[in-house]
């Protein structure tokens, strides 16, 4: 069980889209944006995925029913990224191998991207690594903040950035790899006590730095892959970027 495995978080309602669908089945260039990130994910050569639903879950999975390779874990609650990956234990069980989280909102995800981190994560061994992206305006991003040596020190969100750390343009845009026993153990540290009473996923990072485990950050998401979509007027955007693509 040392072949990678995808977690594409997928639960999310999408309230600021002003749509009944679930955000992931909102089309993107005439297909259900969860779609393309799941096109990534298999052009980077990566077959087993689980998408974890929450919000309308049965539409989620009947979309997706005729998808080779994708299995479903169900978040009732929306107790936070973390939580959702939590609900992935089962799938997460015995695993060695590499495990790849992104977001199901990402629709722009580039393959190429993902086959980089792949390969230096392979090279690196580590427990974690990030991979980032240089965003000329990253308003509302939680940054990276790295050391004098350039590695990999926390990811800070914005409204509890220091002015400095608000300068910083590398920013945070929920694409992981884990190592799958470093996962395992950062789900099992995750505390709720903040302010929203939820388990972030951004805090496994930090977690397993905390305990001794190499955590690196790998800028290598172009600033095309910024572009999530959680409102019409990122939609816009997302759809006016895709018809720049060759």
């Amino acid at each position: 069980m040392n072949q990678p495995l995808a977690i594409v978080l997928a639960a999310g309602k999408g309230t600021r889209m002003k749509s009944d669908l679930p955000k992931v089945l909102i089309p993107v260039a005439g297909r259900p944006m969860i779609d393309h990130v799941l096109d990534a994910l298999i052009q980077a050569g990566i077959g087993d995925i689980v998408v974890v639903v929450g919000y309308r879950a049965d539409m989620v999975r009947g979309a997706l029913a005729d998808r080779p390779g994708v299995r479903f874990a169900e978040q009732t609650e929306q107790l936070g990224t973390g939580h959702a990956v939590q609900m992935c234990r089962p799938q997460l069980a015995g695993r060695t191998g590499p495990v790849l989280i992104v977001t199901g909102d990402s629709p722009l995800l580039q393959p190429t991207s993902l086959v980089v981190l792949l390969d230096e994560f392979a090279e690196r061994h580590p427990a974690c690594l990030l991979g980032t992206a240089n965003k000329e305006v990253p308003t509302g991003l939680g940054r990276v903040v790295r050391d004098a040596a350039g590695d990999f020190q926390a990811i800070v969100e914005e409204r509890d950035a220091t002015p400095l750390e608000r300068q910083l343009t590398e920013v945070n845009l929920s694409c992981y790899l884990f190592a799958a026993p470093a996962l395992r153990e950062a789900l099992d540290r995750l505390s709720n006590r903040n302010s929203q009473s939820e388990f972030y996923l951004t805090d496994c990072p930090g977690l397993l730095k905390a305990a001794g485990h190499s955590v690196q950050a790998l800028c290598v998401l172009s600033p095309l892959e910024t572009l999530s979509i959680n409102t019409p007027e990122e939609l816009a955007a997302v759809e006016a970027a895709w018809v720049g693509l060759p």
